[in-house]
C-alpha cells in the first residue's frame, strides 16, 4: 500500500484511541517527509533509515507498505479500532464540536476538514475554546473574529466549515466571550470547565441561566465526569438534571452526546431525563485531532441503545435545517 496513507491512517488510529499526542504526531511528522520524496528516494532504504523524521517504528511501516505489505502496526491498530456497526451512525451527517491547534487541537483546520471529508461529513462546526481557558490557549475575540474570516475558504459544495466556539459557562452562568459576537457564530457550545464540584443548587442555577442565554445552542458535556483515561477519572458535577433539561427544552437548546469514551457524558440515566423532558441532542465528536472525528462511532451506539429518536438528533439532520432551527430560536 501507499506508504504515505499508511502513516496518516496510523497516526488517525492513534489519535482515535486517544494514545500519547507526540506518537500520532510523529507518524505526520514521517508521512509529511514521505510526501517530499522522489520515488527513487522512497526506494533508497539507506537514505531512508537516515532522513530526519523517520524514526524506528515510521521507517518500518514505509518500509513495509513500500514493499506491497500492510504494514503490521497498522493492521493491529485497525483489529483494536473495532466497533459494533450501529444503524444511527449511518445517519450523521454532521459534528458540531471540534478543535484545532488554534486552542488545544493538535492539528491544523485543514487537517481537521480534509479528515471530516474523508470520513463522509457534510459540515462540522470549528468551536475552539474561550479567552478565559488559558490552559487550552482559548481565543480572544480578536483571534476568534480572524479565525471566522478563514472558514468560507475551506466549504465548498460538498463540505461547510461552520464558524464557531466552545463557550466556558462562567460560575455565575454567563458566557465567556462578548456577545456581539458569538451572535454572529454559526454554532456557539456552551460548557463548564472549572469549579465542577459547585454547591448543587449554584450549579443548577449556572447552568440554567447560561441554557437561557439565547447565544446557546448546545450543552457540552454536561457533567464534566471522565471515567477513564489518562487524565485520571472524576465524578460528575452534582446538578439538578431536571430543571437543567427542561431548561434546555424551553429554550431549544440541545443536549451534547459527547462520543469521547473516556466522558461518556451525560451518563445514561441522564440522557433517559433530557428525552423525558423533550430535549434535542447533538452527538459530537469534540475531537482534538484528526483522528478523535472517527469517535462518533462511540456516541451513535450509545444513543441507539437509549432509544434517543434518529429525528431528535440535530447531527442527523441536513445543514440547511440546522441553520433553520437556529433561526427559529432566535
Amino acid at each position: 500500500m501507499d506508504p504515505h496513507e499508511a502513516l496518516l491512517e496510523i497516526a488517525l488510529l492513534l489519535e482515535r484511541e486517544r494514545a500519547l499526542r507526540y506518537k500520532a504526531k510523529a507518524f505526520r511528522a514521517a508521512a509529511a517527509v514521505v510526501a517530499s520524496l522522489t520515488p527513487e528516494q522512497l526506494a533508497d532504504t539507506a537514505g531512508l533509515r537516515r532522513r530526519k523524521g523517520i524514526g524506528d517504528s515510521s521507517f518500518a511501516v514505509i518500509v513495509q507498505a513500500r514493499d506491497g505489505a500492510v504494514p503490521d502496526y497498522l493492521a493491529e491498530l485497525r483489529e483494536r479500532a473495532g466497533v459494533r456497526p450501529s444503524a444511527l451512525r449511518s445517519l450523521l451527517r454532521g459534528d458540531l464540536h471540534t478543535h484545532s491547534d488554534w486552542s488545544d487541537g493538535t492539528t491544523p483546520i485543514r487537517a481537521m476538514v480534509d479528515a471530516a471529508r474523508a470520513l463522509g461529513r457534510e459540515y462540522i462546526a470549528l468551536t475552539d475554546h474561550s479567552p478565559r481557558l488559558r490552559v487550552a490557549n482559548g481565543l480572544s475575540p480578536e483571534r476568534l473574529r480572524e479565525q471566522m474570516a478563514l472558514a468560507p475558504g475551506f466549504s465548498d459544495e460538498g463540505f461547510t466549515l461552520l464558524t464557531g466556539i466552545e463557550v466556558d459557562i462562567l460560575d455565575g452562568g454567563g458566557l465567556d466571550q462578548e456577545p456581539e459576537l458569538l451572535a454572529e457564530l454559526d454554532v456557539v457550545v456552551a460548557s463548564v470547565h472549572s469549579k465542577l464540584r459547585m454547591d448543587a443548587g449554584a450549579m443548577t442555577r449556572r447552568m440554567v441561566r447560561a441554557v437561557s442565554n439565547p447565544a446557546v445552542d448546545v450543552l457540552g458535556h454536561a457533567t464534566g465526569r471522565l471515567v477513564r483515561g489518562e487524565r485520571g477519572t472524576r465524578p460528575p458535577s452534582d446538578f439538578d438534571a431536571v430543571r437543567v433539561f427542561s431548561a434546555c427544552a424551553e429554550h431549544g437548546v440541545a443536549v451534547e452526546i459527547n462520543s469521547r469514551p473516556e466522558r461518556e457524558d451525560p451518563p445514561d440515566e441522564l440522557i433517559e431525563v433530557a428525552l423525558e423532558r423533550g430535549c434535542v441532542f447533538s452527538i459530537d465528536s469534540d475531537a482534538h485531532a484528526p483522528g478523535h472525528l472517527s469517535l462518533l462511532d462511540y456516541g451513535a451506539e450509545r444513543a441507539e441503545k437509549l432509544g434517543v429518536p434518529a429525528e431528535r438528533i440535530l447531527t442527523t439532520w441536513p445543514l440547511e435545517r440546522v441553520r433553520a432551527w437556529k433561526r427559529a430560536r432566535r
